[in-house]
């Protein structure tokens, strides 16, 4: 029988960053490694004190044993027993009991009685071995060690030390505190570790992610510079031959769109120049041919726009699109290109404040992308309803509202690709388009380093907005 095994998977790990996870591993490492050196320095240093201690306290009760042995009598009581107990060595707190027969005096009276002695120890010392063992004692760990006593004609005498303890456990206590104080500082370092080391292993990730948006933004001529790492340096060859190859293959597929659009400039003319006379002479022509006319002049005007705007985006392509700025006024310079583009008397709208507003502007190309927009809106949106210009502070925005169905959010940024007209292309207006007006729109408005996107009406009514931002100060990389 097949039996699979479940596999873990660290579905919260796998959500995480690759920097957040380099970080959390050598967070997590730190940590661990702390907490296994702060476990056995505290365990090691437990082990250290206790011995040590043991060791003093038996020095101890052998110096006292020597001392009873030379003091102690088969006979002796009462106040003879009290003053030779007093008499015993005493360190860091050490208590004595001394038994002998049934007589026993404390060193310490009250706090240390032969009660408090383990019946297990007493038993051991009894039989004559002696011992110790650990225990608790009015609260506090207590070490009580028991050795048998020689007297003459004298076969019961046992002689008891009582060793405080808490000194070591309070150091102990405070010496956890300090290293988890310290494991928490590595943790911390460790993170801060982490994040230097994974910046430095992510840095040519980094470079390449910066290079390919670069590509994408249309700068074929971006390469990644080699490190001096010999894997990493691959990467950046490999990265730069694909780079190169994709450079070549679209500056290729440029300059072959721009030869053959002019290549049919020339017959478009003939045909353009062919057609102007069949239309002075239309009303010479019978019905069926009238109407073949103007279906060729229609198809024609649209086949001569394409080529115009297949020349517009081939400069686009090999780079030779520039900037002609001139300094205009933008409120007046969008109604008349307004105008230009409609005669239904599309209202502008803008702030009172704006009417002296003057900006740097490739006059031609503005007026391309209001026009753009407009007949955008008259194909698809059932033509427009206002124009708003408004001053956002560092930037312009030029917006176009039309009374369609909106565009849906799965399409607004692939309506700007080019020959892309969206689902609702062919479904409203006439559908004259080509599918480039909207790419044009986006190319000049990037070349102005600026942006475009389309948005809901803010007044909630049917309808989609296009929105054209333009920084104050252009690129002046991209000007002539």
């Amino acid at each position: 029988m097949d039996r699979r095994w479940p596999t873990l998977s660290f579905r919260p790990l796998q959500r995480l960053g690759l920097r957040a996870r380099i970080t959390l591993a050598f967070a997590s490492g730190g940590l661990i490694m702390s907490t296994i050196l702060a476990g056995a320095t505290l365990y090691l240093t437990r082990q250290n004190l206790l011995t040590q201690r043991e060791e003093n306290a038996i020095e101890l009760l052998a110096s006292n044993q020597l001392t009873l042995s030379q003091g102690l009598t088969a006979d002796i009581k009462g106040a003879a027993l009290e003053s030779l107990v007093q008499s015993l060595s005493s360190a860091q707190g050490t208590r004595s009991i001394v038994k002998v027969g049934s007589n026993s005096r404390s060193s310490s009276a009250g706090s240390f009685a032969l009660e408090n002695i383990p019946a297990s120890l007493t038993q051991l010392v009894v039989s004559g071995s002696p011992g110790r063992m650990r225990t608790s004692l009015d609260g506090e760990p207590t070490l009580i060690l028991g050795a048998p006593l020689k007297v003459a004609d004298t076969a019961s005498a046992q002689h008891y030390e009582a060793v405080p303890l808490g000194d070591i456990e309070t150091t102990l206590h405070s010496l956890s505190y300090i290293l988890v104080g310290a494991s928490a500082v590595t943790a911390l370092l460790s993170a801060v570790l982490g994040i230097w080391t994974s910046r430095r292993m992510l840095r040519p990730l980094a470079e390449a992610s910066a290079a390919a948006e670069a590509i994408a933004n249309g700068k074929l001529a971006t390469r990644m510079v080699a490190p001096a790492d010999r894997d990493l340096a691959s990467l950046a060859a490999s990265f730069n031959e694909m780079a190169g190859a994709l450079q070549e293959r679209i500056e290729r597929d440029a300059r072959f769109a721009s030869e053959v659009s002019h290549e049919l400039r020339s017959p478009l003319m003939t045909l353009t120049a062919s057609v102007e006379v069949l239309e002075t002479r239309r009303d010479e022509l019978p019905e069926r041919a009238q109407t073949a006319v103007d279906l060729l002049s229609s198809d024609l005007e649209r086949f001569k726009q394409l080529v115009e705007d297949l020349l517009e985006i081939s400069r686009f392509d090999v780079g030779t699109a520039r900037l002609n700025l001139d300094e205009i006024n933008l409120v007046e310079f969008v109604r008349q290109a307004t105008l230009r583009a409609s005669d239904r008397g599309i209202p502008v709208t803008y702030d009172p404040t704006m009417v002296h507003t003057y900006i740097r502007i490739d006059k031609r190309r503005l007026a391309r992308v209001v026009q753009n927009l407009i007949d955008n809106a008259a194909k698809y949106g059932d033509g427009a309803t206002r124009v708003e210009v408004a001053d956002r502070g560092t930037s312009m925005q030029i917006a176009v509202e039309d009374s369609g169905t909106g565009v849906p959010l799965d399409e607004r940024i692939v309506i700007f690709d080019r020959f892309s007209r969206g689902g609702a292309g062919g479904r409203r207006g006439s559908d004259t388009g080509v599918g480039l007006g909207l790419a044009l729109v986006s190319e000049h408005i990037r070349l102005h380093g600026g942006r475009v996107w389309v948005e809901d009406r803010p007044d909630g009514e049917m309808g989609a907005r296009f929105v054209v931002e333009l920084p104050i100060q252009p690129d002046e990389d991209e000007t002539e």
